[in-house]
């Protein structure tokens, strides 16, 4: 359950189709407004899809350098203003991965302080826009939540590919915590017969309780993102509130299971499930509400990209790029 748009000075700056910010302006590398980032490399290029109006997207040559392309969903899903009441193109925490010869860019179609949700995707042959091939094309919806129906969010969508081959798309937000549902081949739309497991909980979902609010209180789990790692499934989460500002206390916590569906434990042997989850990046002197984050291989190189709510930026949500550094245990470190 996301606050995108609740608070519009944070998100003015990451969406391509404010005026002031030109399509192909170059970013600051100590000035890269952003939101929810996922990256993917192709081409000779990097590129971070996220949170905006028809998901913003930014390219680069070195990870340092950045400017903004165009939106990916242009015009806006028609199907999903139908089925999100209020939704209005401002698409939220996307995912995206490279299989069978296609980019396949998932995200999410909500409203504050809603579960409901839908969880959409769409393919391109490329991320270059200047190639001929390049052209996405939206396949509409996987999965839907329904307020007063479901006690769960579909939203924050990642993808992982199991060691069998199998695509799983792990989800979820605030309701009923996160869950993971296994993906048929083709990769846009669910396995028949459907396959659900749970992922992570804290204890206010629980004990049972499910209202339907903006503060979970110490509930609050979302943004799931799954690794593999030296023989290792890592889930990566987002723990407590995003999109306050600077009163944000978004952390990043991790729990690791030899199976993609669990269970994970943390570094203390606590089940995620139960309430546990190794905090590795939160809050520092500069940056406040760290979270949302996704885990990429560059080059046999491993790095975390996120966002912080920067004290220096008047509290605007900002890139955060960091390497990880695996200890002798096999657990993934941050330094901020």
């Amino acid at each position: 359950m996301k606050a995108k748009g609740i608070i519009a000075g944070l998100l003015l700056a990451v969406t391509p189709g404010n005026p002031a910010v030109s399509a192909q302006r170059p970013l600051s590398p100590e000035y890269t407004p952003v939101h929810d980032p996922v990256v993917a490399y192709c081409e000779g290029r990097y590129y971070i899809f996220s949170t905006g109006m028809g998901i913003s997207v930014m390219s680069s040559e070195d990870m340092k350098n950045w400017r903004f392309e165009k939106q990916v969903l242009d015009p806006i899903p028609e199907w999903a203003v139908k089925a999100v009441p209020g939704y209005n193109g401002h698409t939220w925490a996307p995912d995206i991965i490279y299989r069978n010869g296609l980019w396949y860019l998932y995200y999410s179609c909500s409203t504050f302080a809603s579960n409901g949700s839908c969880i959409g995707v769409a393919t391109n042959k490329t991320l270059n826009p200047e190639s001929p091939d390049f052209k996405w094309t939206d396949h509409g919806k996987i999965i839907q939540s329904v307020p007063n129906r479901d006690k769960w969010n579909a939203i924050d969508p990642n993808i992982i590919i199991d060691d069998e081959g199998t695509p799983w798309m792990a989800f979820g937000s605030f309701w009923d915590g996160l869950k993971i549902t296994r993906l048929d081949d083709s990769m846009l739309k669910l396995s028949e017969p459907q396959e659900w497991h749970p992922l992570w909980h804290r204890p206010e979902l629980m004990s049972g309780k499910m209202d339907l609010k903006s503060d979970p209180g110490n509930g609050a789990v979302e943004a799931p993102f799954i690794f593999r790692h030296d023989g290792w499934y890592y889930l990566f989460a987002s723990l407590d509130l995003c999109c306050r500002g600077e009163n944000s206390n978004y952390k990043v916590a991790v729990g690791r299971s030899k199976s993609v569906t669990g269970p994970y434990i943390d570094r203390d042997g606590r089940l995620v499930t139960e309430g546990g989850g190794t905090v590795i990046a939160q809050s520092n002197d500069r940056y406040v509400g760290v979270g949302h984050c996704a885990v990429v291989d560059f080059d046999g190189k491993d790095y975390i990209f996120m966002h912080g709510y920067d004290k220096t930026r008047r509290y605007n949500s900002m890139l955060i790029i960091r390497p990880i550094i695996w200890d002798n245990d096999g657990w993934p470190t941050v330094n901020l």
